[in-house]
């Protein structure tokens, strides 16, 4: 292959990939201008829950239930690592 011919190849796969770079910043627009639409708010402010998502409050964990979990590789609470 001569220098030319490489040349020329080199600037067919610059060519692609300034249309690919160009495809994905469109693409990445449409997803921003999707993304920044506003959600769908219940009358009292909060977001509607969706099947199968489970809102996690702010409020602390009851303590009573980690009594009898072990702690990762240390064992039982209260008790002496083996």
């Amino acid at each position: 292959m001569s220098l030319q011919d490489e040349l020329t190849a080199v600037q067919h796969c610059l060519d692609d990939l300034v249309r690919t770079v160009g495809r994905l910043e469109r693409s990445l627009a449409q997803l921003r201008e999707a993304d920044s639409a506003p959600d769908p708010l219940a009358p009292d402010g909060h977001a509607d829950p969706v099947d199968g998502v489970i809102t996690i409050t702010e409020a602390p964990y009851d303590t009573t239930l980690w009594t009898d979990s072990d702690d990762e590789g240390l064992g039982v609470r209260g008790r002496h690592a083996p």
